[in-house]
């Protein structure tokens, strides 16, 4: 069985596969930010940095991209680890 934990937990440079996401825990806009930036099940993600402060953003790659997210999104984004 594979232990799942969320993006915003996930140890920094451990690859992982998005395995689930929460879409009822986003706000509309969120959802669709999200959507657009390639989250998705099966996709590849990786933790690159976090905020020093306990509650800032996570910078995530996802493919190619960089993004940053707000710790409560990223708390949605359930992953397994490898790629």
């Amino acid at each position: 069985m594979v232990m799942l934990s969320s993006l915003e937990t996930l140890p920094r440079r451990q690859p992982a596969t998005v395995a689930a996401i929460d879409w009822t825990q986003l706000a509309l806009p969120e959802a669709r930010r999200l959507r657009e930036l390639g989250f998705d099940e099966g996709v590849g993600v990786e933790v690159l940095h976090r905020a020093t402060l306990g509650g800032g953003p996570i910078a995530c790659r996802i493919g190619r991209m960089t993004v940053a997210l707000r710790r409560r999104v990223a708390a949605s984004i359930r992953v397994a680890p490898g790629v």
